[in-house]
């Protein structure tokens, strides 16, 4: 069933949001960090995110909770560890590059020898991007973005149970509110008394509006109305829109390789959704 062009703008008005949100938290940087910028984004989402999700914890299970937790460490991981990429690498890469955990979960969801040609084609990208032989790439930035993948694979899977348990999106309220707890000493270590110029904190404002809360709204709009299939194919636009985000507003080019292995990336996601049974990958 083709989606009809509500729930495709929806999903397309998530990525852009969060790309550009990203482009926001880099510019205070500077400032706090990205460590300094990726607390404050969360912590700003919560008073958000608690308006309209609020998890009710009275009267759950052990294991409910424990579930939680366990998704907002996978959450706080991956937002700490990609916001440390792109303070590395170009926007696009490290997009690109944490792409492959919900790429990963999809191969592994799959079956028959397509689900290794997926495999070869994004493996065949990330050589193109890292370019192993040129010594040019900032292989820390690309290893922090991996880990990044990692996180989001488990994001994703656990994310995948979580929506089990607790109605709408109350569950991923309590991971964004666990996310902050464990990026809080990394953040204040890093931003110090920066964290609270007003300034800062308008721009992470803005960032937890478009990273947190406008994509996860459009994301559950968008979910109730298409397949969560549709709507992993449409998430791979996201490497090139974050590309096109570190274009045009931070001035980010990439050489040919590296747009080549962002569409190699791309496709070997979106083949691997379409012949996957799996739950759609959550943005960051």
């Amino acid at each position: 069933m083709r989606p009809s062009g509500f729930p495709v703008a929806l999903v397309l008005a998530a990525i852009v949001s969060i790309q550009c949100g990203a482009a926001i938290a880099i510019s205070i940087f500077d400032e706090v960090g990205p460590l300094g910028a990726v607390l404050l984004r969360n912590l700003l989402a919560v008073p958000l995110l608690l308006a309209f999700w609020r998890p009710t914890l009275r009267g759950r299970r052990r294991s409910d909770l424990w579930l939680g937790l366990a998704f907002g460490v996978a959450l706080g991981i991956m937002n700490l560890a990609i916001y440390a990429a792109i303070d590395r690498i170009p926007l696009g890469i490290a997009v690109t590059v944490e792409f492959l955990g919900p790429l990963a979960v999809a191969v592994i969801a799959g079956r028959g020898p397509l689900s290794l040609l997926w495999a070869a084609m994004a493996a065949l990208g990330v050589v193109a991007i890292a370019d192993p032989f040129g010594g040019g790439a900032d292989l820390l930035g690309i290893a922090l973005a991996g880990l990044a993948g990692l996180a989001w694979a488990a994001y994703i899977l656990l994310g995948a149970r979580l929506g089990q348990v607790f109605p709408g999106a109350s569950g991923l309220t309590l991971g964004v509110v666990v996310a902050a707890l464990i990026q809080l000493p990394f953040g204040v270590a890093s931003g110090g008394a920066d964290l609270l110029a007003p300034g800062v904190l308008a721009a992470a404002a803005s960032v937890a509006l478009l990273s947190t809360a406008i994509p996860y709204a459009a994301e559950i709009e968008a979910l109730r109305r298409i397949p969560a299939a549709s709507f992993g194919v449409l998430m791979s636009l996201e490497p090139a829109v974050a590309a096109l985000v570190g274009l045009f507003a931070l001035d980010q080019g990439l050489s040919l390789a590296e747009s080549a292995g962002i569409a190699l990336v791309m496709a070997a996601s979106i083949g691997a959704i379409r012949t996957a049974r799996l739950p759609a990958p959550i943005v960051d």
